[in-house]
């Protein structure tokens, strides 16, 4: 029988509501899910890394659970880890553990839209599934992955989409990996994932959206005030307005790593476009393009390849792996 070891950080999974509070609040702890989980699915350790909403994370408790993560896959006995998570950030923490930390066990991210207070409350559900994905065969070599609603997600492509729904994450570019379907792990498509050995991550990278009309002021801010990198969310298949080139240029002519995601929420960043500010103008100005990444991963992966290079001209390398 596989042995997973049950990380648990807090999030929605772990709240229960509190009158005083005036709502839900992290009550639940591992020993908690450890006691109703049923016997037979894996030989099961608990351990209690935070009890945190996930939006009170910190890049420092993000690198700290990859750490850990890390460490308990080095145990040669356990077979995988299933971490108990937040959803307001958990495709950010599966990101990072899928990008940094390498070899085949599985590492599977689980979490609840619902409190263990309301009716309907899936987390039990979920964990379950987790468990299930973790102690897989079939799971090893995925990378880190994201299970609800009995979807098995890639943590490259999965994504938050709904601010309510239980089936909220979605994979959307590509689809999910596989189902739990009862007791049996079903996975109908493979992943490659890019691992990047990294020692930290750069924290001064900026995130920036476009919408219609704005200026570039942020930009100039960003790069005004020193920041190492900056991931731009741009419109379309990758295109800035014209009055956003110059400064662009002149970000990545003062040693500012600028990588081109999209504000879509699916496709990657490509088009043949040749006018200003669309693709070819921007890879002329020597930017970096995310490709299927949304803006928060690349903001992440750019936080890790900018820790990573041992000078500048190392970055597009370790970008494109």
């Amino acid at each position: 029988m596989s042995t997973i070891v049950i990380l648990t950080t807090g999030g929605t999974i772990a709240m229960k509501r509190d009158e005083a509070a005036g709502g839900a609040v992290p009550t639940l702890h591992g020993s908690d899910f450890l006691a109703v989980l049923p016997p037979g699915l894996a030989e099961l350790r608990v351990e209690e890394y935070c009890n945190l909403p996930s939006a009170h994370f910190t890049l420092d408790t993000l690198w700290g659970l990859r750490g850990r993560v890390a460490e308990l896959l080095d145990e040669p006995e356990v077979d995988g880890v299933v971490v108990t998570h937040g959803t307001d950030v958990m495709e950010e923490s599966a990101y990072l553990l899928d990008l940094t930390v390498p070899g085949e066990k599985p590492m599977v991210l689980t979490g609840a839209m619902r409190t263990a207070s309301e009716i309907g409350y899936e987390g039990l559900a979920n964990l379950i599934a987790a468990v299930r994905v973790a102690a897989s065969p079939q799971a090893r070599g995925l990378g880190a992955m994201v299970v609800m609603n009995d979807e098995i997600h890639a943590a490259r492509f999965v994504t938050k989409t709904h601010t309510q729904s239980v089936d909220t994450f979605q994979s959307l570019f590509f689809g999910p990996l596989g189902r739990v379907d009862g007791d049996e792990v079903v996975i109908g498509q493979r992943v490659t994932r890019q691992v990047i050995p990294g020692d930290g991550l750069e924290p001064n990278v900026a995130l920036i959206k476009l919408a219609v009309g704005v200026d570039d002021g942020f930009l100039r801010y960003a790069v005004e005030k020193g920041a190492k990198g900056v991931v731009i969310e741009a419109l379309g298949g990758g295109r800035v307005p014209p009055w956003w080139m110059p400064t662009i240029r002149q970000a990545v002519e003062a040693g500012v790593a600028v990588v081109i995601a999209s504000r879509c929420p699916s496709g990657r960043v490509r088009d043949g476009y040749g006018y200003e500010g669309a693709y070819h103008d921007l890879r002329r100005a020597g930017v970096l393009f995310a490709e299927g990444l949304n803006g928060q991963k690349a903001r992440l992966k750019l936080m890790v390849v900018l820790k990573a290079a041992k000078d500048r001209s190392a970055i597009p390398q370790l970008w494109v792996g």
